[in-house]
């Protein structure tokens, strides 16, 4: 389970990791997976593959923490388990859940394959010990400014789940708001290979840039002042709307880019669409300022 800093100590290894006999494999196996999915691995000490396949599978189902466990069964000395489920060759891995056989391998695969094969389980299980409720909660601190506490408990959730996106896109936007420029990019560079490019990620990234951009821009008093004094500024109205973004009017700064493409969609590049886009990126997709602010851009290119 997740641990936030409450007393609980976390489980060891040997809670859900147990060698398993003829005597035992009812309860240990069958009646276990009526509550969480239950791993079989079949086994020998003689058997070569085994020995890189049986640590493999220990360090996945530790990696949860106690939402699969694992059976280790020695063959040799359980031969009666083994024929009934007609084990002919090993390493033979089999998933129990709820009674029944769910799953199966034989022989050795990459380690991707092994992670998939018990990340699936975990989630036939249906525990995903208490990420989602560690999620909300998170983000409900950050959207009420304890930017802190929020942080904690992003950054225990990547410790708990490593490649969690949600977890680390709330991380860095966690960071962003404490102001930590060195703890945002430390963030960035620590991100796992296989979730950079995940939504949450992007989004946060996206935030990133956003807030970034601000930092070059004006007083929003001044920026209004110079749109009022000549609204065909583009460079002033781009810089009104970064301005306006970073003090959190995320509409009027829509509003502003949007103006600007009307007035001129070529200028810098395309510099509005382009930023409305980075805009869009930083927020949910079901957004009402997203979603009005897409239609309306469309409407304009489409025109």
């Amino acid at each position: 389970m997740l641990n936030l800093g409450q007393d609980t100590a976390a489980p060891k290894p040997a809670d859900f990791i147990n060698d398993v006999t003829e005597a035992n494999f009812m309860a240990e196996v069958v009646d276990a997976s009526m509550n969480v999915p239950v791993i079989v691995d079949f086994w020998a000490p003689w058997c070569g593959p085994c020995k890189t396949l049986g640590p493999a599978l220990e360090a996945e189902v530790t990696r949860h923490k106690g939402r699969v466990r694992m059976a280790k069964v020695n063959v040799d000395e359980n031969q009666m388990i083994a024929s009934q489920l007609r084990v002919q060759s090993i390493p033979t891995v089999f998933a129990f859940f709820q009674g029944q056989p769910v799953d199966a391998f034989q022989g050795t695969i990459p380690p991707g394959q092994i992670k998939q094969f018990v990340d699936k389980l975990v989630a036939l299980g249906g525990d995903d010990g208490g990420l989602a409720e560690a999620l909300e909660a998170a983000e409900a601190m950050l959207t009420e400014g304890a930017a802190d506490d929020a942080a904690e408990t992003f950054a225990a959730i990547t410790e708990e789940e490593p490649e969690n996106a949600a977890a680390w896109g709330g991380l860095i936007r966690a960071r962003l708001a404490q102001g930590d420029a060195a703890a945002v990019d430390q963030a960035l560079a620590d991100l796992p290979a296989a979730i950079k490019s995940a939504a949450p990620v992007e989004a946060a990234r996206a935030a990133v840039q956003l807030a970034r951009q601000a930092e070059n821009v004006g007083p929003l008093a001044e920026l209004e002042a110079r749109v009022a004094a000549d609204p065909a500024d583009n460079q002033a109205r781009f810089d009104l709307a970064t301005a306006l973004h970073a003090g959190g009017n995320v509409e009027q700064a829509v509003d502003q880019l949007l103006e600007l493409f009307r007035r001129d969609r070529e200028w810098n590049d395309g510099a509005a669409k382009n930023q409305l886009v980075t805009i869009f990126d930083s927020l949910k997709p079901t957004d009402p300022v997203v979603q009005k602010g897409r239609r309306r851009l469309s409407s304009m290119i489409f025109v």
